[in-house]
């Protein structure tokens, strides 16, 4: 052989070895699914087959395949500790608004309190180490001077933590606003989004989160939590090749659920459990946030009113999702969105001012839902359990019966009820604001206290009428027959509901939260009752309206497409378009191929046996084909723009004077998905959502037709749902 054929075979083979980023995508791009479990089937098989070679193979597979459970391990370490990091930062800043502790400024005044020796149980909450800041600044903690400055100093120190929040987010890290849970199920579908998930959100987000709960703003941390989660699994991901060249394998819990994951999922909460029980955020040895420990059981009548709580639920979830995406709607579309900064601060001051004069809504949200999910126990100094006693009845302290209200759940009720109207109103305008913000919690406090409100309701009603027909067989005067805490459980659980739209999962977040299992039909009940009122209304929780509204391209399972298009209906190009942009197997040159990258924005192109032909031989990525020509144009000196690229497994015999020939065949994908062109677009919708397709081909007989993507299935199913088919904004 010359040195001028060897030369020639050299560099026509040189893609038989891979390059850097080959198999990456852009940034706001799908991922093609089949592509990369094939990818990983093939990893898998070289290192199973290089196992048998030595000692030193064996432990690399060995290390490999344990290379999950470790990932597992270290996501629930970190996970756990900012869990708990981020719980007791929340607790003394959130406190902090109010006064400080002297005999140690980081204590809470919970913790402020409970560690003095001077706290008696009746005043638990007073203790001479915890001072207001007008105590501390004055020495005088009552009278109208000293309400005056706490008012001022609370809604200085929430505009403090708030603007701090809003200035981090926009300045090292846009991507930490909102809950992330939008935009995390579009990113376990298969979608792009680079610094999502990055170092830089992870610790921006953080600290913001605690900043942004403590302000006061009607928000929750949970579902921001979800993202410091997921930036945490992403973060240990990069550190293991399986994982960091695989975008499939780092999404094994989008489309399907492979058992092995499920088992690894499980270890990742069970030690993220017990490295939060080793901080002990809660202060009582617990993992559950509010729990829960009722005395009477529940009784079938009292159903009625649980149901009429889940249509509440219901009714308030389509009231806060239509109000929320107009809202946000607006921010996008108008001047208001330039201004975030500004934006945060009034909604903020708007927050505190209305707030502080309210005891249930200066607190944090977490203890308003604690305090209304509390049974009235003997012990409980709530001014919700202020009922009347008669002095001559004896009880056991854990069986009190239902008695009289007094003036103190009077003047909760009204005071609840403000809450109640105040919590509706600014969650509409809280949610989606340039700094993380949940909707858990606030969603389970609107709840909360609808539920409380109609919990006591119903207790003096079966009090003041037992001998009423309903009320007869379960309700016996001295007897503890209504649970007031019970319905305002299932009050959050329904508006929770309505808001998300889940049901099981709901339920069982319920539990985790609460530790009420003996519960379960109650809380089935009103999840259930919100979610078929709220679906009357639109099928889509708050998270889907929010993928909708950014225009992510997300196939939620739960659709259905139920119309009788077909595949020629949806593909491109249409009729009156130019022709489908294709490669040739055999005939196109670096030249032709560089202009077409150049000329078109397409993510990839099919590749064709001839133009005349058009018999589909495979489909190549846009991305792997520019890094492949740019590579070989560094690293070959016989690569010009006159050289054939070739996609065929052997090239022909080239006279001298010719230009080497470049061979791209490794980079092409000899078995695209691909449907006949009669193929009802029922059936393509199902393929693209349970294989996790970025495209597909249509074909007739084996000649290609044109192109389904993901971006195209989308559109069209907007379009038969009388929508804007143009929100679809990304690939």
């Amino acid at each position: 052989m010359t040195s001028s054929s060897a030369r020639s075979g050299n560099l026509m083979d040189f893609l038989d070895e891979p390059f850097p980023d080959v198999g990456t995508y852009e940034d706001f791009h799908t991922i093609d699914w089949l592509r990369e479990k094939s990818r990983d089937t093939d990893r898998h098989r070289k290192i199973t087959s290089k196992s048998k070679e030595s000692l030193w193979e064996l432990i690399k597979s060995l290390l490999d395949a344990w290379s999950g459970w470790v990932v597992m391990l270290l996501i629930g370490l970190l996970s756990g500790t900012l869990a708990g990091v981020i719980d007791l930062a929340v607790d003394w800043m959130t406190d902090l608004k109010e006064g400080v502790c002297l005999s140690a400024f980081w204590y809470s005044h919970e913790q402020c309190c409970w560690t003095s020796n001077e706290t008696t149980f009746d005043d638990r909450d007073k203790c001479p180490q915890w001072q207001k800041w007008a105590e501390l600044m004055t020495g005088h903690a009552e009278g109208a001077g000293a309400y005056v400055l706490n008012y001022f100093l609370y809604v200085l120190w929430a505009l403090l933590f708030s603007f701090l929040a809003v200035s981090l987010v926009r300045v090292f890290a846009p991507y930490a606003c909102g809950s992330g849970i939008p935009e995390i199920k579009t990113i376990l579908s298969g979608f792009i989004i680079r610094g999502y998930l990055g170092k830089w959100t992870l610790l921006i987000k953080t600290v913001t989160l605690v900043l942004a709960v403590s302000s006061g703003l009607s928000l929750g941390k949970e579902g921001p939590l979800v993202h410091v989660a997921c930036c945490c699994g992403n973060l240990f991901c990069s550190l293991f090749s399986k994982y960091s060249k695989n975008e499939g394998k780092r999404r094994e819990v989008s489309y399907y659920f492979p058992l092995k994951t499920l088992w690894r999922s499980f270890f990742a909460a069970l030690v993220a459990a017990f490295t939060l029980r080793s901080i002990n955020p809660f202060g009582n040895s617990r993992l559950v946030l509010f729990y829960v420990e009722y005395h009477t059981p529940w009784y079938m009548a009292e159903l009625v009113p649980f149901i009429l709580l889940g249509v509440f639920g219901g009714l308030w979830g389509t009231l806060f999702i239509r109000a929320n995406i107009a809202w946000c709607r607006r921010r996008k579309t108008t001047q208001l969105g330039k201004y975030p900064v500004l934006e945060v601060i009034a909604v903020t001051g708007i927050t505190a001012v209305l707030a502080f004069p309210n005891p249930y809504t200066r607190r944090s949200t977490s203890e308003l839902i604690s305090e209304l999910f509390n049974d009235c126990g003997a012990l409980e100094s709530s001014q919700l359990c202020d009922y009347i006693n008669n002095p001559n009845m004896s009880r056991p302290v854990d069986d009190i019966p239902d008695r009289p209200a007094g003036p103190g759940v009077y003047n909760a009720l009204w005071q609840l009820a403000l809450a109640l109207i105040f919590k509706i109103v600014i969650t509409i305008f809280t949610f989606g604001m340039k700094i993380p913000s949940g909707l858990f919690i606030p969603s389970m406090a609107v709840g909360a206290i609808a539920g409380r409100i109609v919990g006591i309701a119903v207790e003096q009603m079966a009090y003041h009428h037992h001998d009423w027909i309903i009320f007869k067989n379960w309700c016996r005067p001295g007897a503890d027959c209504v649970t007031p805490g019970l319905y305002a459980m299932v009050g959050a659980a329904a508006c929770l509901g309505g808001v998300t739209r889940m049901t099981v999962s709901l339920v069982v977040i319920m539990f985790e939260l609460t530790g009420g299992l003996e519960y379960i039909v109650p809380l089935m009940a009103a999840a259930v009752t919100s979610k078929w009122v709220a679906d009357a209304f639109g099928k889509e929780g708050i998270y889907e309206s929010h993928i909708q509204l950014n225009g992510y391209p997300y196939l939620d399972v739960r659709d259905e497409f139920t119309h009788r298009t077909l595949a020629t209906d949806v593909m491109r190009p249409r009729r009156n378009d130019p022709p489908l942009a294709v490669l040739t197997q055999d005939s196109t040159t670096v030249e032709d191929v560089e202009a077409l990258i150049k000329d078109t924005d397409y993510n990839g192109f099919p590749v064709v046996v001839s133009r005349e032909s058009e018999r589909l031989i495979g489909f190549v990525q846009r991305r792997d084909l520019t890094l492949a020509i740019k590579n070989a144009r560094q690293k070959q000196d016989g690569v010009v723009s006159s050289s054939v690229v070739y996609f065929t497994e052997d090239a022909p015999q080239l006279p001298a004077s010719n230009p080497q020939p470049l061979k791209l065949r490794r980079i092409l994908n000899l078995s695209p998905f691909t449907v006949t062109d009669h193929t009802p677009m029922e059936t393509v919708v199902d393929i693209f959502r349970k294989l996790g397709l970025r495209q597909c081909l249509v074909t007739r007989s084996g000649r290609l037709l044109g192109i389904i993507t993901k971006k195209d299935v989308l559109r069209h199913m907007a379009q038969m749902m009388n929508q804007d088919p143009e929100s679809i904004m990304f690939n």
